[in-house]
């Protein structure tokens, strides 16, 4: 392959945590990925075992066996990735860059830039505060061109990127009242993670509908600050989550109150995401299903003003494991070498 006719090598790729759900879909990801070279996989619990014995679907894909977190191996790669638990990465930071390794941390560590609020919300002191400032909020769609030059990527949230994604061409226009926004967003119990709790067990999930956190949850501030960054000012959100009986997806049903009634918000969406090869704008009057994106990094938009009035409506739908984890950690890796934006990620999505 090549890029503005020099040949690429292949990128030497690590995994910090390879053992959870968006640790196995970036193993998926990258196994088929055509310049990813898989050269470490860690995890604590697992070491010495196959990951084809832990994740039969990658059985003749990867041949590696977990290890021990080694810094000396990971500082062989050219790129780490860290999909741990909260709290986790920010540990490995400092010495991965210093040995000049690429790093994008699928969890929050690097997300929030005020480390007084990254405590407030997670409860611990930050480990490396001065990284905060230089780590780039990995959403395409929005910091592209700081993405390209970046040491260190916070992967985005899976409810982030939904509801960002979706109320972004309205704000960046200025045709709604921003202190007034509502998000109200349903994921599917992969985003609870892997670990076992007795709220994700079958018969607790299963023919349920809930919602959960309200008083707060912890993608509120991430939310907020990047809705903030495109307003120019500080908005109002309210954001409730909601748990699903499915395994995968994102449903966001955003609502703001229009200042201007008289605008072709269909023309606004579509221009806006012309160029984006991950975000799909329906035509007028659709409904996104999360089933349509399964498995695939694309956002599917679809923006509604019910009766003519002045209230929009914004359906956004991901898969919360591939465009709201492990498909755009390998779309910012993609940015940080040079590749096109696409390469291993073009799969559509599954259906049934």
């Amino acid at each position: 392959m090549t890029v503005k006719g020099l040949e690429l090598s292949m990128i030497k790729v690590g995994i910090i945590g390879g053992t959870g759900y968006t640790g196995v879909e970036l193993l998926r990801l990258l196994a088929a990925h055509p310049q990813a070279d898989l050269r470490v996989i860690t995890s604590r619990g697992e070491a010495g075992k196959q990951v084809s014995d832990l994740f039969p679907n990658l059985r003749g894909h990867v041949k590696l066996a977990f290890t021990q977190p080694d810094i000396k191996a990971l500082a062989g790669c050219d790129v780490v990735f860290s999909a741990t638990p909260n709290g986790v990465a920010m540990m490995h930071a400092r010495e991965l860059l210093k040995a000049g390794v690429k790093f994008i941390d699928l969890a929050a560590d690097f997300r929030l830039k005020d480390p007084a609020v990254w405590e407030k919300w997670y409860g611990t002191p930050h480990a490396c505060p001065e990284l905060l400032a230089e780590a780039v909020y990995g959403l395409p769609e929005v910091n592209r061109e700081k993405i390209k030059k970046a040491r260190l990527i916070a992967n985005p949230g899976c409810y982030p990127t939904a509801v960002q994604l979706g109320f972004l061409p309205l704000l960046e226009a200025g045709l709604v009242d921003a202190v007034h926004l509502i998000a109200d967003a349903k994921s599917g119990i992969s985003g609870a993670g892997r670990k076992a709790e007795a709220h994700t067990l079958f018969s607790e999930a299963s023919d349920n509908f809930k919602a959960y956190s309200v008083p707060g949850h912890r993608h509120w501030p991430e939310i907020r600050q990047g809705l903030d960054a495109v307003a120019g000012e500080p908005v109002g959100l309210t954001f409730v989550p909601h748990l699903t009986p499915m395994i995968r997806g994102i449903h966001a049903t955003l609502y703001a109150r229009l200042v201007k009634t008289k605008v072709d918000l269909q023309a606004l969406y579509e221009k806006r995401y012309a160029n984006e090869p991950f975000v799909d704008v329906m035509p007028p009057g659709s409904h996104p299903e999360t089933r349509s994106v399964r498995i695939s990094n694309v956002c599917r938009i679809a923006v509604h003003q019910p009766q003519g009035e002045d209230t929009v409506v914004v359906l956004s739908v991901i898969d919360n494991l591939v465009k709201g984890a492990a498909g755009q950690a390998v779309q910012n890796m993609n940015i940080l070498f040079g590749l096109d934006e696409r390469t291993g990620l073009q799969q559509a999505g599954v259906l049934p």
